[in-house]
């Protein structure tokens, strides 16, 4: 009878065994269990097989074609099985080989299928936002659906699109949308039942803190937009959430709501048991350019100023770099990273200050960067070996115009762009300035970036080439074309001693690694 039950424990696949808490909040090495590797949002791994030396060796190591729109999410991995998303699908699929294990097919009642981020993990069940803003929880071991809720409705124009980030018993889940005028919020659910735990709102409530920098006698605050699209990061020390928040509505229509408009275009702190307000950060008050702050709140560990401090950094959409003190959010560094014309200076919050004649008018504005930020969702990476923060940059100069008469709603008005090219930008996170500067030429780049131990920095660019380059010069060690741009964010894990880098194409995922003889 033992020997049966043995036998039986031996032929049960791994994938079934689900996730250990822990591993959340390690390095990512034999995982990668949440959407950017571990709870600091750094995009690094201490993984060295592949490094400076021999990545020009690199090899496909397998190929899985989703046949589908292409792949935006970064995949999980765990216990030998990836985990990665399109709207309205779920692909389960053999980490070492590529195989297909299941495929779950969503059907949307409507919403935005703009793209998909990727999936949270808790134990042994999965958790997929889609495009009618419904929040899905799949049984890893099959995709068999155990619950499915409604986050918001998305007839009145929400919809989802971020992975979830899985905190203690904490499904914590956002919503995109800013083609009508509706509050954004952040929510808790449980990951057993789907149940509400608690739901923060990015407008603050008429009388409460924040709600002064809205238009009073006036329901602009009820209206202001600030969604929740990407995943943010925790910090378990201090037990808190860091979440950036959108762009306010009406979009590029200042008038209409006069005043900071908190808490969007923010950087906050929640308690992740309450979700109350811990602190906020605004890199950009009052925006009018759609230039939202949820890119990712990178958190680490370093000295600044002469002592040790825990820091966050982003590298925001509005073309500048911004470090905080995580425990307090007091501001500590502001530094552009690429060239913008918008600002006349720096005020003492460390907030750049925006220039009114850059503002939308009818007969349109120049600015850069345009709209599309000079960065935007695409994943920046901090690399504690060398010390630098790395993001992918874009020149981006286009005219802001209006289109709305009356009362603005929704999308008041749009930019053209007139010309764009990309680059990537390392930085010294204690004095934001430039250490090297790789460029990757004419369009917009949404490839992110993952940094490794081995030296390496991976991406890609927008003319189908993957890049290796050498995280400490820019300079670039090993490339392939692909056929076709990247537009997710690369990822890695190493199992049975051989380390995978994998990467979406288009409708293809691709892993590469050393050949086998070189990694036994």
């Amino acid at each position: 009878m033992r020997l049966a039950l043995a036998l039986f424990a031996a032929l049960v696949p791994s994938y079934a065994q689900g996730l250990d808490p822990a591993a959340l909040a390690k390095t990512p090495t034999d995982t990668w269990p949440t959407y950017n590797g571990d709870y600091s949002g750094r995009r690094y791994s201490p993984l060295k097989q592949i490094n400076t030396f021999n990545v020009a060796s690199l090899t496909l190591a397998w190929a899985f074609q989703a046949n589908s729109v292409a792949i935006k999410s970064t995949p999980l991995e765990v216990n030998g099985i990836l985990y990665f998303t399109v709207p309205d699908h779920v692909w389960a699929v053999d980490a070492r080989t590529g195989r297909q294990v299941w495929h779950y097919h969503y059907n949307s009642a409507g919403g935005d299928h703009i793209g998909h981020r990727g999936i949270g993990m808790w134990g042994n069940w999965l958790y997929f936002e889609t495009p009618d803003a419904h929040l899905v929880c799949l049984d890893a071991k099959d995709g068999r659906v155990r619950w499915n809720i409604e986050l918001a409705d998305y007839k009145l124009g929400y919809f989802a699109t971020m992975a979830p980030l899985i905190v203690g018993n904490h499904v914590i889940v956002g919503v995109s949308g800013d083609v009508t005028d509706i509050p954004g919020f952040l929510e808790s659910v449980d990951p057993e039942t789907g149940k509400l735990q608690w739901r923060w709102y990015t407008e603050p409530k008429p009388g409460e803190p924040g709600s002064e920098t809205w238009p009073k006698d006036s329901d602009a605050i009820s209206h202001g937009g600030g969604m929740t699209w990407m995943t943010g990061t925790y910090d378990p020390a201090l037990h808190l959430l860091y979440w950036g928040t959108g762009n306010p509505n009406p979009v590029l229509a200042g008038d209409a709501r006069p005043g900071d408009n908190l808490y969007t275009c923010s950087i906050v702190a929640l308690d992740p048991e309450t979700g109350k307000l811990a602190w906020y950060f605004q890199p950009s008050p009052h925006d009018t350019h759609d230039w939202d702050a949820v890119q990712t709140p990178v958190l680490f560990d370093a000295d600044f100023g002469g002592k040790p401090r825990r820091l966050l950094a982003q590298a925001a959409r509005n073309g500048f770099f911004f470090v905080l003190d995580r425990a307090t959010g007091e501001h500590l560094l502001t530094a552009p990273f690429i060239e913008t014309n918008w600002t006349s200076g720096i005020d003492q919050r460390g907030r750049p200050i925006a220039l009114r004649e850059k503002e939308p008018r009818p007969d349109g504005a120049l600015l850069f960067p345009g709209s599309d930020g000079a960065t935007n969702w695409m994943s920046p990476s901090f690399d504690p070996d060398t010390g630098l923060f790395y993001v992918v940059a874009r020149r981006i100069y286009s005219i802001f115009y209006y289109t709305a008469t009356g009362k603005p709603e929704g999308w008041a008005g749009r930019d053209h762009d007139l010309y764009e090219e990309s680059t990537i930008r390392a930085i010294d996170y204690r004095t934001g300035k430039i250490r090297w500067n790789h460029e990757l030429g004419p369009a917009e780049s949404v490839a992110g970036i993952l940094s490794t131990a081995g030296g390496l920095l991976f991406t890609g660019d927008a003319q189908g080439n993957l890049l290796a380059l050498d995280a400490s010069s820019g300079k670039t060690l090993w490339h392939v074309n692909a056929g076709g741009s990247m537009v997710s964010s690369p990822m890695c894990y190493q199992l049975d001693g051989r380390q995978y880098v994998v990467e979406g194409v288009q409708g293809v995922l691709y892993a590469w690694a050393l050949p086998e003889s070189m990694t036994k």
